[in-house]
């Protein structure tokens, strides 16, 4: 179980990783819904990796970020339906 925490911990950096490079590079919009839950997944699976490993001050970093991406998907897709692009 250990190193599947671990596992779940590199892939969740990853995405994050993979979102900021995509929105740096213009390839993605900060305000588009796969940049956003590519944010909320990395910082789950994050959360997860920190919690499991007693690491509290980037858990609970993690849990705001979640909550922050959760209020943006909300927004994008119940708030703001018009304006994604089908």
């Amino acid at each position: 179980m250990p190193q599947l925490i671990d596992i779940l911990g590199m892939l969740g950096a990853g995405v994050l990783l993979y979102a900021y490079a995509m929105l740096s590079m213009r390839k993605m919009s900060g305000d588009s819904l796969a940049y956003q839950l590519l944010n909320l997944g990395g910082a789950i699976a994050l959360m997860i990796n920190s919690a499991a490993h007693l690491a509290w001050p980037s858990a609970l970093l993690n849990l705001v970020w979640c909550g922050i991406g959760i209020l943006a998907v909300w927004r994008l897709v119940v708030a703001r339906p018009w304006k994604r692009q089908v």
